[in-house]
């Protein structure tokens, strides 16, 4: 069975050439398209039958192409990759994704909305020397890890549209994080310009990681030979990754160990141990990755997230470089009045009332505002000119679109949907004509449910788990299914109201509040008004819900 042609390569220049010929050889390849037209002329006669291009429009409208490696300057990244999300392909970048932490969440954003595949090019996660390294600290072979470090070096390719960092550090960033399967509390980063005044040439950036693991690295294209190399000391072994050796050499192991004399420590140097590898080539095995993830599917080992969380070590770093920030991210530890976790990306300039908490890899964008003790789990996203009040709990992937505004005291369950235009297409710019959403004072949205936009949700309403909400929501309303129907009332503290007795009240039974149908469709609290704040003795729940619900029975 012949395999499909449905892969173009954008770009086929100094690396894209590399991709052009896997996936060619791959049996895969359609389409190649670059804006130098002399460049495509020479693959005419190397590859034979290709299809060649200097218009990326015809690749976002052929439909037999699913997937598209983008291999061009980092600067045209994003631009490239959105509009080939936007036509529905699937997307491989090579690194980094983007230039800043706000397009790679819009292009995270997006493929996830659209279910599409995004992978970037780190491509030391590929390579069989670097996953046996991996294998080997998974399987406490080395012990624990305590200090990271690496040197990325080189006469050339010297840039001008990125600096060394961007250039060289985004693989060694990937496999730290790997390793350590963790963000660094603290990023600081120094260098040196001296071919260019505002591109800097050499860069070592130094991390601390929660767990105590420190790191740095060490990169340039200003040195005299090459040098690839990792190294990881631990606790039981000390290990080197030189990808300039041979297949036999490149992962070194090193028993060395440290005894201690008259309260002085003296190392114990012992025999390098070598480690076989496997010879294979690492990009034709990140290639045939997103081929496979194309099929199943699933998603890459560097996705758009594991993308987004690389740039966001590269982003501390460069302020470090610039001057811009201390090395610990203002916002990676406590303040007197918020926490921002050092993963988070919070743009500026924004509100955030005191008291909340904004946890890993969570994006607030420019013009946002957020109340005072919030809670913003993992991977939330909050764009400009959405309004939250105070004390609301968003749970983990949650995107909060603009236009629309969140009373306080709203609960948003994990991975619940938000949406802004009704009708959206990919080729019309609705920017201007987002649709507004209310949710009001207490609501409930369950996990997995979803909220179209232009309507409103009551007070005190509950959307259960996965529902979908069409129409405006009652204040203290049940909604379930798809599309949602109302089921019944909730009562303030998150219970379901019985049937009234012949006086039509209803009570709940763990506030004993009452409740009143006094109209069609419209239930009042008699006890309390619905813009009252709770008594403090009645904010903190002391009966398992099980417990009422076996009463119920």
């Amino acid at each position: 069975m012949h395999p499909v042609k449905n892969i173009a390569v954008i770009g086929s220049g100094y690396w894209g050439k590399n991709l052009v010929r896997n996936y060619h050889q791959m049996g895969v390849l359609k389409t190649v398209c670059d804006a130098d037209a002399s460049v495509l002329e020479s693959f005419k006669s190397q590859y034979p039958g290709l299809l060649l291009t200097t218009r990326f429009a015809e690749i976002l409208q052929d439909g037999e192409i699913r997937g598209v490696v983008i291999a061009l300057p980092a600067a045209m990244h994003f631009e490239y990759a959105l509009r080939a999300l936007e036509a529905g392909k699937d997307v491989y970048v090579e690194k980094p994704l983007a230039l800043e932490l706000q397009q790679a969440e819009e292009l995270v954003r997006e493929a996830e909305t659209r279910g599409s595949i995004l992978m970037v090019g780190h491509l030391l996660q590929y390579h069989p020397a670097f996953i046996k390294l991996k294998q080997l600290s998974e399987d406490g072979e080395l012990g624990r890890i305590q200090y990271i470090y690496s040197n990325r070096l080189s006469l050339g390719k010297i840039r001008r549209e990125e600096n060394a960092l961007w250039s060289f550090a985004p693989h060694d960033i990937s496999m730290f994080l790997a390793l350590t399967r963790e963000m660094p509390e603290d990023v600081s980063a120094h260098g040196g310009s001296y071919l260019h005044k505002s591109v800097a040439d050499v860069t070592t950036t130094h991390m601390s990681f929660p767990s105590g693991v420190k790191a740095h690295i060490f990169v340039s294209w200003l040195h005299p030979f090459k040098e690839h190399k990792l190294i990881i000391v631990a606790d039981k072994k000390m290990a080197v990754f030189e990808d300039t050796q041979t297949w036999d050499k490149k992962i070194a192991l090193y028993s060395h160990s440290i005894k201690w004399e008259m309260g002085t420590p003296v190392p114990e140097k012992a025999e390098v141990d070598y480690v076989p590898v496997e010879p294979a080539e690492p990009l034709a095995a990140e290639c045939r990755t997103f081929l496979d993830c194309l099929s199943t599917r699933k998603p890459p080992l560097t996705d758009g997230r594991e993308g987004r969380r690389v740039l966001a070590v590269l982003d501390r770093a460069q302020k470090s470089l610039e001057g811009r920030a201390s090395g610990a991210a203002a916002s990676s530890a406590p303040s007197p009045d918020h926490f921002i976790h050092g993963s988070a990306a919070v743009d500026q300039p924004c509100e955030i009332g005191p008291g909340t908490k904004i946890w890993h890899f969570s994006h607030v964008m420019q013009g946002a505002k957020i109340g005072a003790n919030c809670i913003l789990g993992q991977n939330v996203s909050v764009a400009g000119g959405v309004v939250i009040g105070d004390n609301v709990k968003i749970q983990n992937n949650v995107s909060i679109y603009t236009g629309t505004a969140v009373e306080d005291d709203v609960f948003l369950g994990p991975s619940c949907v938000l949406t802004n235009v009704s009708n959206p297409r990919s080729e019309i710019v609705r920017h201007s004509l987002y649709e507004k959403t209310l949710i009001r004072k207490g609501a409930t949205i369950g996990a997995n449910a979803t909220v179209v936009c232009g309507v409103t949700i009551g007070r005190y309403a509950f959307v259960a788990a996965g529902a979908v909400v069409t129409k405006d929501v009652p204040d203290y309303a049940l909604m379930t299914g798809a599309p949602a129907r109302q089921a019944g009332w909730m009562s303030r503290h998150g219970h379901r109201l019985k049937r009234p007795a012949a006086d039509g009240i209803m009570v709940c039974p763990e506030s004993g509040f009452r409740y009143k149908e006094e109209a069609p469709g419209k239930l009042r609290c008699l006890d309390l008004a619905e813009e009252a704040p709770l008594p403090a003795e009645m904010r903190t729940g002391r009966v398992p819900y099980g417990d009422y619900k076996r009463k119920a029975v």
